[in-house]
């Protein structure tokens, strides 16, 4: 049983999580709270396993709490905020302090997947584990160091990621060089929050990362990420790759999918791709990594203490899909040796 306290200003918004929230037989509301002040003396008191959290309330905003809640007693956050253009940087920030997952208040800017997210998100905050703000970031990690001299055109790296792959996705850009291979990205997260995640990811990468578009080219140094609630296709146009954005069912209750990126990265690039999967809840990419490495790409998981939530990496590892298990730090230089080594066996078979 996953027992859950609601912390939100708004009575009408409190109610409606407890009664959608309720429905669940694996789901137990202990408790409600109108600001962070009485959210302390209850999550004290009751010791939940899962807090939902709104960001802006009276007295102390969410973020503020949030910040003291992961430093002082870190407990599984997940964040419910009408996430607007105008809070979507906020809701960013509430997942770089230690949140779980930013879930889209109900309300006008949800949408009718929005009560199965909310569940979704609750289960993956409840099988997480939190760490004290100063030890989140994981030992060793650090930016790449100057430029790498690779050949990087017809390759494709490909990375999925969902709970707690945000931050994942950080650590293992920044640790890439400018000359990375086109890089095609699949985070879970909802649609009104992908831009912003691409920008600040371009703000401190160095290579560029943006939204994918429609037809975009996957060309060296650029990286892109699926845009919400749309599957992003790779595909093989002439003599250069492209992404699509399409729309269709849900993979794995998952839209954008990264099984669908995956499947789609081996029919266009097959044994010239590289695959990645990190953190996550659930199976989401694990088919399609087993997929890459039998189609001659080289393929990596997080490991299980590096992982927020080892699902997606567990189940990748459970097919024989992954070639190597790294600490989440040691994925950019895994990356690196990988593809000099490649190039170094490619000029003596020249």
């Amino acid at each position: 049983m996953i027992r859950v306290l609601i912390v939100d200003d708004s009575a009408v918004v409190r109610k409606v999580l407890a009664q959608e929230l309720s429905k669940y037989s694996d789901i137990e509301i202990i408790g409600t709270a109108i600001d962070p002040y009485a959210a302390r003396d209850k999550i004290l008191r009751l010791k939940p396993d899962v807090m939902t959290l709104d960001i802006e309330m009276p007295r102390m905003d969410g973020l503020s709490f949030l910040a003291k809640l992961m430093k002082h007693h870190p407990i599984p956050v997940v964040v419910v905020s009408s996430l607007t253009p105008k809070n979507s940087e906020m809701a960013f920030k509430a997942l770089e302090l230690g949140a779980v997952e930013v879930i889209c208040k109900p309300g006008e800017f949800s949408t009718p997947e929005t009560p199965r997210e909310l569940i979704r998100a609750i289960r993956a905050a409840a099988a997480s584990r939190p760490r004290k703000r100063e030890d989140s970031a994981p030992a060793g990690a650090t930016a790449a160091a100057g430029p790498v001299n690779i050949r990087t055109t017809n390759k494709v790296l490909a990375i999925g990621a969902s709970t707690g792959g945000t931050k994942a996705i950080e650590t293992l850009l920044v640790g890439l060089p400018a000359t990375v291979p086109g890089t095609v990205i699949v985070q879970h997260m909802p649609e009104q929050f992908t831009a912003t995640f691409a920008q600040r990811l371009n703000e401190q990468c160095l290579m560029e990362v943006r939204e994918a578009r429609d037809n975009d080219s996957v060309v060296p140094g650029v990286a892109l990420i699926a845009p919400g609630n749309r599957h992003m296709v790779l595909q093989r146009s002439g003599a250069r790759y492209v992404v699509t954005i399409k729309d269709g069912p849900p993979v794995h209750h998952q839209r954008p999918s990264v099984d669908v990126l995956f499947h789609s990265t081996v029919r266009s690039a097959g044994g010239n791709a590289l695959g990645v999967i990190l953190t996550g809840m659930g199976a989401d990419g694990a088919a399609g990594l087993l997929a890459m490495r039998q189609s001659g790409a080289y393929t990596i998981a997080q490991d299980q203490e590096s992982s927020v939530v080892f699902g997606m990496p567990k189940e990748a590892i459970k097919l024989g899909a992954a070639q190597e298990v790294l600490p989440l730090h040691q994925i950019p230089k895994a990356i690196i040796n990988h593809l000099i080594a490649e190039e170094q066996t490619a000029g003596r078979t020249a």
